[in-house]
């Protein structure tokens, strides 16, 4: 949030900015909102609204199960992906941040929702809201940073990178996360966000829903109550749509909806590999466990590492062991003090556990598998005045919708330095009708 400083110094702009006679141009300006309310910089306040909603574990063949009406319109109104393939691991918090900053997570910084740091001597932990809320963890700059950088205000009703300040810097509004807010709560708040004055109304706004995910997992990807939670969030997608189509702006509102990742389910008939009992894990920290194990070796174990990856793929049919060389380029994998000395990734729908204590791991659905896995895709959906009605793309990797919300909002990427990132490839943004003058 501003300081009542720079608060005072933009007030004193917008003033002096109005011809002698003009006051009455100022009366959307600062001066109708609260003295400690965030602003929108001057030359911010025509540009366009971006909502970016995500529905955390929504499949990418889910619409086909189930009636998604919202969706459905929006496909009509907009565009509509084929699917959203995620980044590697197939996890919640990678792929989040990976949306967010247009980048993969061995330059973004969160390989996975849990990982150690040698320099720092810490784990992050996506349930540990120490974790979560310390900035230092997060090595790239999402959207909303790049926004309030520029002068947009910005809010959140949860993303992941929302509750830490990136590089100095949170959302003007923003929530920790809480289950227990329904669907129906959220969704009322980035209304009212929206309904704002032009001075303090968010230009980059976030909305979660963890509910698909979560029934996912416990009942199986399609199951009834799978899908029930995606007709329930599919009607909250519907409110959300009609309350900003009755705003007098609303036709300056993008709506992006997106999912991390989708979900598989375990085939019964595969017993998981238990790692300890084929190889030796004294001193290894493990990581997960279900669709992969990362192992952790103590420091100058190469060969050791080495050693238990040839010995794994000498003994396991339903998956591979892999040091960071020998991933797949597309993956963006790379040594470092984050990612594992050994990746252990079974293929989609078999298991592999550190040790037998870890059964819990293994739910009725699950994600994690590679990448390229079609059950691991996602989905993405885009409606808003420059989109074409009925436009239709391939399969996008999460990493694309990055350069497509700066294109939206006027805004110019910012690359924080050392971190090796080339210019993002940019399949979307030529999709946008011209700007209007």
């Amino acid at each position: 949030m501003l300081v009542p400083t720079a608060r005072l110094i933009l007030l004193l702009t917008a003033l002096l900015a109005v011809p002698p006679g003009c006051a009455g141009a100022v009366a959307d300006a600062p001066l109708d909102v609260p003295l400690n309310a965030p602003i929108n910089a001057l030359g911010q306040r025509d540009k366009p609204y971006l909502v970016l909603v995500s529905i955390d574990g929504f499949r990418w063949d889910y619409p086909s199960l189930a009636d998604t009406p919202a969706l459905d319109r929006m496909a009509a109104a907009g565009l509509k992906a084929e699917a959203l393939q995620p980044v590697f691991p197939t996890q919640t918090f990678p792929n989040h941040f990976s949306i967010a900053t247009g980048l993969p997570p061995a330059q973004h910084g969160l390989v996975g929702n849990e990982f150690p740091d040698e320099r720092r001597a810490r784990w992050y932990h996506y349930k540990d809201r120490a974790s979560v809320q310390d900035g230092d963890w997060y090595l790239a700059e999402p959207i909303w940073v790049t926004a309030a950088r520029q002068g947009m205000v910005t809010a959140a009703y949860y993303f992941v990178g929302t509750e830490a300040p990136v590089g100095g810097v949170r959302p003007d509004h923003w929530h920790a996360f809480d289950p227990g807010v329904t669907p129906e709560r959220r969704v009322r708040q980035v209304l009212d966000w929206l309904a704002e004055p032009p001075a303090s109304r968010p230009h980059v706004i976030t909305l979660y829903f963890e509910q698909v995910d979560d029934h996912s997992h416990w009942s199986g990807p399609g199951s009834a109550e799978s899908l029930q939670a995606v007709r329930d969030v599919d009607r909250q997608l519907g409110v959300l749509l009609d309350g900003i189509g009755a705003l007098p702006h609303g036709d300056e509102v993008y709506v992006l909806v997106v999912s991390d990742h989708g979900n598989a389910a375990y085939l019964p008939d595969r017993e998981p590999l238990v790692l300890d009992r084929l190889v030796d894990l004294d001193g290894v920290r493990a990581v997960e466990g279900g669709p992969f194990v990362h192992l952790y070796f103590p420091p100058g174990a190469g060969r050791r590492a080495a050693a238990a990856r040839d010995t794994i793929n000498a003994h396991w049919d339903c998956g591979r062991a892999l040091l960071p060389e020998d991933a797949p380029a597309a993956w963006n994998v790379t040594a470092s003090l984050r990612f594992p000395d050994l990746i252990v990734l079974a293929d989609s729908g078999c298991a592999v556990l550190s040790t037998p204590a870890m059964g819990h791991k293994i739910t009725l659905g699950d994600h994690g598998w590679a990448p390229e896995a079609p059950e691991m895709r996602g989905i993405f959906y885009a409606v808003g005045p420059r989109i074409p009605p009925g436009s239709r793309a391939g399969v996008l990797r999460v990493t694309d919708i990055h350069p497509l919300m700066l294109s939206i909002l006027g805004l110019e990427a910012d690359r924080p330095p050392g971190n090796g990132a080339a210019a993002a490839p940019d399949p979307l943004s030529s999709l946008l009708l011209p700007a209007t003058p």
